[in-house]
């Protein structure tokens, strides 16, 4: 039992990576490389703040800042100076490579006796956990999965509600029809930037939340990130369908924490670690080519 709570835990907290590449990819069409920096960097961040002695919460929004920043940064190469999405991108990786082992000060940090924001909604959690019927031993995991659901639960609504504001209609058609939105007066550039710095804050949450929940924070943890991003944003559509924002936002979770599934039922089938990245990149595929199928195939059909 331990080991599904666990599962269903991890996976929430990448989903909220999902999130990010949801709101870059999806809604602005931006195929957005920050991911794997400023998933790393809002880990490094957040622990540093957290070993300084600064409380978990106010150490976990650090880290969404600075992945904001990362972000934003992004965008402005892109909008104001001219170069492609996938090259700002790879140039603000590359840079944060440095930046946050500079930060970090080393390529690995525990985070053994540090107070955590899972610690603290542990403490607050277990007594409902212990309530609903689970074992001692599970109880625990269980109020930690209890608060990555509250936060994702926190995350889903406040994005719904902001895209559905003037302001968030405004960007969402600025990545669907840039021309109509240039017409309309608006800046596609500074949107451009706002919504990238909305989705790396996002992925970046997800670095704090995962170094916190994992105890440690390693400088190559993000490495694969805009994978299982995207991994998660595909599976996530295929199991939901064509749907409106609210429907796609909650499929994304839960595409990540199917993804999440699906990596822990092949581990512990026996597939070997090192195979890990190729399962990823099939799923992605798979992902990608089945609603095609599915799609095609009735139509095959009505027409015989």
């Amino acid at each position: 039992m331990i080991t599904l709570l666990s599962t269903w835990t991890f996976g929430l907290a990448l989903g909220f990576v999902a999130l990010g590449v949801f709101v870059s990819y999806r809604l602005f069409s931006f195929p957005d490389i920050t991911t794997d920096g400023s998933f790393t960097l809002g880990a490094v961040v957040a622990t540093v703040l957290l070993v300084a002695g600064v409380d978990p919460l106010l150490a976990t929004l650090g880290g969404m800042a600075a992945g904001a920043v990362a972000g934003s940064c992004t965008g402005m190469l892109h909008a104001l100076l001219g170069i492609e999405p996938l090259l700002s991108g790879i140039l603000l990786t590359t840079a944060l490579a440095s930046i946050n082992l500079v930060v970090l000060g080393r390529s690995n940090v525990p985070l053994s006796g540090v107070p955590t924001l899972f610690d603290r909604g542990e403490k607050l959690l277990l007594p409902l956990a212990r309530g609903l019927g689970f074992a001692e031993t599970d109880a625990g995991e269980a109020a930690r999965l209890g608060c990555m659901l509250l936060l994702a639960a926190l995350a889903v609504l406040l994005l719904y509600i902001f895209f559905r504001t003037r302001l968030g209609t405004a960007m969402r058609a600025g990545g669907d029809t840039p021309s109509m939105a240039r017409a309309l007066g608006r800046n596609t550039g500074l949107l451009t930037i706002a919504g990238l710095a909305i989705a790396n804050s996002l992925t970046a949450l997800s670095g704090a939340l995962v170094a916190q929940y994992q105890g440690f924070v390693d400088v190559q943890m993000g490495i694969g990130m805009v994978v299982w991003g995207m991994a998660s944003v595909f599976l996530g559509a295929a199991l939901v369908g064509p749907v409106r924002l609210g429907g796609a936002l909650i499929g994304t979770l839960a595409g990540s924490v199917t993804f999440r599934l699906l990596v822990a039922a092949a581990l512990r089938a026996g597939l070997h670690p090192d195979w890990l990245k190729f399962t990823t990149a099939a799923v992605v595929l798979a992902a990608l080519v089945a609603p095609r199928f599915l799609v095609r195939r009735p139509q095959s059909q009505s027409i015989r």
